[in-house]
């Protein structure tokens, strides 16, 4: 799991550990078992890796100018 969370380095992702426990964010760094994930807000959580369960990779959705229907 370590070495396929390398490969997802500086991209956004979501990840679950379980039926409550999502996170969401940039992957910025990976050390002892930890995945470091920084949000929007610029905070950083520590996720153990050991407990990951699903990783999606977020796609980047297109802004248009305009009222959304």
């Amino acid at each position: 799991m370590e070495e396929f969370l390398k490969q997802l380095m500086g991209k956004k992702v979501d990840i679950s550990c379980g039926t409550n426990a999502t996170f969401s964010g940039e992957v910025v760094d990976i050390k002892s078992g930890i995945l470091y994930l920084r949000d929007e807000e610029e905070r950083v959580a520590y996720v153990a890796i050991d407990k990951i369960a699903i990783v999606w990779e977020e796609k980047e959705h297109q802004h248009r100018p305009g009222f959304v229907i």
